[in-house]
């Protein structure tokens, strides 16, 4: 008996997915392990300077995502959704070995730290063309009416990831002391996303090409490709703002959160952990609502209502939680952040593939994201640490995410000024 149309989608979804759950779980632990990384890779004459090193160097693999963008998104716009991700993972999955097996600075010298970049940097190239692969790909299959809930699962993947990695470092915790933690224990993850890696291949293999690609009569050479986005630049700023609050407040909330928690806090690791945890399973739940939301009142009236309320509320919310440090205050302000996030984000992937021309829609998709994860989210952490350590203020990260939702709430009435909007294809 052949499967329902409803079965054969969830499982397109899970297949099409299941990179991003590698993706980000291993960008989640680099975050998470950033101190021990430090440590082992980046020795320095201060904790600051070791921490602000590896995390310049979490943020070095963003700015590989705009090239990964135009070239991977180019491929996937002309080989195929199916071939181009399969691409894309395997690029992500040589990163992600690299980064697990390198010996640390101790053993190498230079040589560690320098192959742990070039980890970082095939992680970041292949994620430039990866979540516009996914989105389009789901954005293409989603059944009439329903692009907002179908799309929402890209990031709701990522989710899963933030659950199963903070999962992981908890038991961790609870198994090791803090000396083994520091020596090897915080490589474990990382093998255990190495053991993952062939059953993401084997599920990816599965896909079937999108009805609307295989339609299309023309596809555009890399040439077109550029020319397309270089015409259409405006559109691909706006999109790139639009999405600076989905970075800022994602990388915010889940990657530096554990850091923010354990370093600024001085909450326990175990405490900070379960917290990430937590936030992951609540931006599991919203991600699909809004997109759900905004397949029934519009993208728009969620990107305006979402964007002020971060504006207005991010510092406050940081503010109390800085001057009142608990297990309890932390989790309520990242659930009050998680849930501007879902229900932003839910709304944001659907809007963004909609004011992309179908010739180069992985390839104008993937460089908006790209560009705004390189400029917003990919350096959040860094960024944060920096704000913290020059004015004092244990909130000061809450100013990092009212201006990216600033830029966010700005591109949402440039590109709704006159309603929906597509970028023009190059002659």
């Amino acid at each position: 008996m052949p499967p329902s149309p409803a079965a054969s989608k969830s499982a397109a979804v899970l297949r099409v997915t299941a990179g991003n759950f590698l993706e980000q779980f291993d960008f989640f632990l680099f975050g998470f392990y950033a101190t021990q990384i430090a440590a082992v890779f980046f020795p320095a004459t201060s904790e600051f300077a070791s921490l602000m090193m590896t995390f310049a160097v979490f943020g070095a693999g963003f700015l590989m995502r705009p090239l990964g963008a135009v070239i991977l998104g180019a491929y996937i716009d002309d080989a195929g959704r199916r071939k181009g991700l399969i691409v894309t993972l395997a690029i992500m999955a040589s990163g992600t070995i690299l980064i697990a097996f390198v010996p640390g600075y101790a053993s190498m010298g230079l040589a560690a730290p320098a192959l742990v970049l070039i980890g970082r940097l095939l992680q970041g190239f292949s994620a430039g063309a990866e979540l516009g692969g996914v989105s389009v790909y789901l954005a293409e299959m989603a059944t009439p009416g329903r692009k907002g809930f179908y799309t929402s699962w890209q990031s709701a993947s990522q989710q899963v990831a933030i659950v199963i990695a903070a999962g992981l470092g908890f038991a961790l915790n609870r198994s090791l002391n803090s000396s083994a933690i520091a020596a090897w224990g915080w490589r474990v993850p990382f093998f255990v996303g190495c053991t993952i890696v062939p059953f993401i291949f084997l599920l990816r293999r599965k896909l079937e090409e999108t009805r609307e690609f295989t339609e299309r009569r023309h596809r555009p050479t890399m040439k077109q490709v550029v020319r397309t986005l270089a015409e259409n630049w405006r559109i691909v700023t706006a999109g790139a703002m639009l999405v600076a609050m989905t970075t800022t407040s994602f990388y915010m909330i889940t990657v530096y959160a554990p850091t923010f928690g354990r370093t600024v806090l001085h909450l326990s690791t175990a405490d900070s952990l379960l917290v990430t945890l937590l936030v992951g399973v609540s931006n599991f739940i919203w991600l699909p609502v809004g997109g759900a939301l905004s397949d029934q009142v519009g993208r728009r009236p969620l990107l305006v209502s979402m964007t002020v309320l971060a504006i207005t509320t991010s510092y406050p919310a940081l503010s109390q939680l800085a001057h009142a440090p608990s297990f309890v205050h932390m989790l309520l302000t990242l659930l009050w952040l998680s849930f501007l996030y879902g229900i932003y984000n839910g709304a944001v992937v659907a809007a963004l593939t909609e004011v992309m021309p179908i010739e180069v829609r992985v390839a104008g998709f993937s460089l908006a994201y790209s560009l705004a994860t390189a400029i917003f989210g990919g350096f959040t952490p860094a960024i944060s640490t920096a704000l913290i350590h020059v004015t004092g203020d244990k909130a000061a990260p809450g100013y990092w995410m009212s201006f990216a939702a600033a830029c966010a709430l700005a591109a949402t009435f440039a590109l709704y000024r006159r309603g929906p909007v597509s970028m023009r294809p190059a002659a």
